[in-house]
């Protein structure tokens, strides 16, 4: 962003710029004496930074950066020692050494972050090549019968300047311009510009400026402006007529001949996927490699990258770049570093990057958030009844009888995969809780009557419309109203992830006497016909220590209230969940052939990584959970971390543990909770090996995998 004020005779211009990952910030540069500079940090303020914001059209600032955090700038350092009240109009009104006067390096460039929201009206003086500041820009549809229809992928480009909609004379428009425009809006692609020459009843108001765009901006207001156009009576644009564009959506969002969208979303691409994100379009940026999913390092990510990620897997440009393990942590290797995009590429992995990424941890994950179609969704329903706006019962607007209708929807079978596609559908994050009951939330009484039962969804849904559902036939037993359906939200979730090599490391095969397994019989931690087995004789069993991670943005607590926690003798501790993790030993074709039987779990942190605090101890009736960054051992050595052998033939088998196996507690990525190894017992030694969590491997790799498509993680 650009803007002009005069100092003395001279023309001085202000923009961010750098590393940036939104459009709304960068490191502060001054234009004047025909020289691009910078400001130095020192004496740099929020005070100083509001000045900047305000100057460039933002309604004020949200912090500020030293150090050159968006990298080091070229040329002169113009300010330095700034100090501003934040009531300046421009940043050359602050105090300062005064223009060009420093002993400032590069490195102390300094950045700012300023809000999204624009200040009304907003106006720029239009004396050089400024970028472009408006109100907002929107794409209306040519006739009004298709601006009910959603996406809009063709129309008027419009801009909202001094508080009224302008349509944009074409004359020198090119395909550039259209494909910021399409990115904007959610599309990865544009059509070739389309001449309108039926404006229909309506008179065009055009703006007063043309457009110039190189095509790799994330957002219009990164393009630059060009020169004024003539316009006759505000009516007309010398040569041309108003802007039209017309987008391509990406696969997830095209109408398909046979039922409408798509329902459920796909990733487009097989070498770049999205994990941890709370809504569609926005992720932590994987890339497949050797045929092993791993991260990029977020060193130099750029917005430019990550609309280039965005447009790959069918969305739009990027809004954001997101740094620091911000959606959660990966596993695996780090494939990429210091990637730096043209803008053009096809594919992320076609960009320029350091292949040395020594250094980088999954602290500091890349992660996206991009543009998406305007579905409409979220208009289609809501949450009534709560304390507050992430909570309530579900209330659907459906057709009926030709008219629209809010009504609830039924509770049977209903919850956390049906209450995550709620939460996605209205932008409230994950799903923290599903209920089967809502007495305590009174929505309104016209939508107490039921508009849709059997609701089943996958988990992956934009829309709850999307999910298995009756159609014209309701069948819900319990009513609506007091029984519907109901959720509340969470902006994060934890992310539970095993670790596959302590698997293999600490995997052995014990003849344990039956005498010392009384605890162990108890709590059904052995196969069926130990009930047979003389005291004096033993158990085979296959012990393995199960290192458990929480790689999510929030802690994971139990579903299951102090109150009701279990105290189990065996253990001398409470018990949380009955049923977190499942042990299973698989044939090659997928049958199971023996089962571990962990009758239940105490939660707790038995490690942290370096700066985290634990928070959880099972001893003395402490708070029970696994918080970010920590994790969750249970050793080898202790009772019923086994599965009990003794009855299985020597052979090649299928080893499988899977975390939170009922979804009773809402995680970010439920793909990475099963673990599975090859295991070879030849009666007397066993081996573990090629463990891996799920989607850690190619498709390739898994289908080759012995038992994996005949065993797939279902949610029902």
């Amino acid at each position: 962003l650009y803007l002009i004020f005069a100092l003395g005779t001279s023309l001085i211009q202000l923009r961010l710029a750098g590393d940036k990952r939104k459009h709304n910030e960068g490191r502060v540069e001054v234009f004047y004496d025909g020289e691009w500079g910078t400001v130095c940090d020192d004496d740099f303020s929020i005070h100083s930074a509001q000045v900047v914001c305000r100057e460039l059209g933002y309604l004020e600032a949200v912090s500020w950066s030293p150090s050159s955090k968006y990298g080091k700038g070229e040329g002169r350092i113009w300010f330095d020692n700034v100090q501003c009240t934040g009531k300046e109009k421009t940043l050359a009104l602050c105090m300062s050494n005064g223009i060009g006067v420093s002993d400032c390096k590069h490195t102390e460039d300094v950045g700012v972050v300023c809000s999204d929201k624009r200040i009304p009206g907003f106006k720029f003086i239009n004396t050089m090549s400024l970028n472009i500041q408006v109100e907002d820009v929107r794409i209306r549809a040519i006739l009004s019968s298709y601006r009910k229809r959603t996406p809009v992928t063709e129309g008027y480009v419009e801009v909202k300047d001094g508080g009224k909609w302008k349509q944009i004379c074409d004359a020198e428009w090119t395909k550039h311009n259209s494909r910021v425009i399409c990115g904007m809006f959610g599309f990865p692609g544009e059509r070739k510009n389309k001449k309108n020459n039926s404006l229909g009843m309506r008179k065009p108001s055009y703006w007063d400026y043309s457009v110039n765009c190189t095509g790799n901006e994330a957002h219009l207001s990164s393009c630059k402006l060009g020169h004024a156009v003539a316009a006759k009576a505000n009516s007309t644009c010398e040569g041309g007529t108003p802007v039209v564009v017309s987008c391509v959506p990406g696969r997830a969002f095209s109408p398909t001949p046979m039922t409408g969208f798509r329902k459920a979303f796909r990733q487009e691409q097989p070498l770049v996927r999205l994990r941890g994100g709370a809504i569609v379009g926005e992720g932590r940026v994987e890339v497949l490699k050797n045929g092993e999913w791993g991260t990029i390092c977020d060193d130099n990510w750029s917005l430019l990258s990550a609309t280039v990620v965005c447009r790959e897997l069918g969305f739009g440009s990027a809004k954001e770049a997101l740094s620091g393990g911000r959606l959660g942590q990966g596993m695996g290797p780090v494939h990429m570093n210091e990637v730096k995009c043209s803008g053009f590429e096809k594919s992320v992995t076609e960009c320029f990057f350091n292949k040395e990424s020594l250094g980088c941890s999954h602290e500091e994950d890349a992660a996206v958030t991009c543009n998406v179609p305007a579905m409409g969704f979220q208009e289609r329903l809501r949450l009534s009844g709560g304390r507050n706006p992430y909570e309530g019962r579900v209330e659907a607007l459906v057709e009926r009888n030709g008219s629209l209708v809010w009504g609830t929807v039924c509770s049977d079978g209903w919850g956390t995969m049906e209450a995550m596609v709620v939460c996605r559908q209205l932008g409230l994050g994950f799903a923290s809780n599903a209920f089967q009951e809502t007495w305590y939330w009174p929505g309104e009484v016209s939508a107490d009557p039921v508009v849709m039962s059997g609701v089943r969804c996958s988990g992956t849904e934009m829309s709850l419309s999307h999910c298995l559902h009756h159609g014209a036939h309701l069948t819900c037993p319990k009513g609506g109203g007091r029984n519907a359906a109901g959720v509340s939200c969470s902006e994060t979730a934890p992310d539970l992830v095993l670790n596959p090599q302590v698997v293999e490391q600490t995997t052995y095969m014990e003849d344990r006497p039956m005498f010392m397994l009384q605890c162990a019989y108890e709590e059904n931690c052995l196969s069926t016909t130990s009930s047979k087995t003389p005291a004096n004789s033993y158990r085979r069993l296959l012990r393995f220590s199960s290192q458990i991670h929480n790689n999510g943005q929030s802690d994971f607590r139990p579903k299951a209230g102090r109150h009701s926690w279990v105290w189990h003798d065996c253990h001398r501790h409470y018990h949380s969940m009955e049923v977190f993790t499942h042990y299973d030993l698989l044939s090659l074709n997928g049958t199971k052939v023996a089962e571990g039987h962990k009758a239940s779990f105490c939660l707790e942190d038995t490690d942290c990584e370096e700066g985290i605090e634990k928070r959880y101890e099972c001893a003395n009736f402490g708070e029970q959970g696994i918080t970010v960054g920590c994790w969750d051992t249970y050793r080898h050595d202790i009772d019923c971390q086994w599965i009990d052998i003794t009855d299985i033939k020597p052979g090649d088998y299928i080893f499988q543990v899977f975390i939170n196996p009922n979804y009773e507690v809402p995680e970010s990525d439920y793909s990475n909770n099963l673990m599975k190894c090859r295991c070879r017992y030849d009666g007397h030694r066993i081996w573990m090996y090629s463990c891996h969590n799920g989607g850690s491997l190619s498709t390739e790799t898994e289908e080759s995998f012995p038992g994996l498509l005949n065993n797939q993680v279902t949610h029902r």
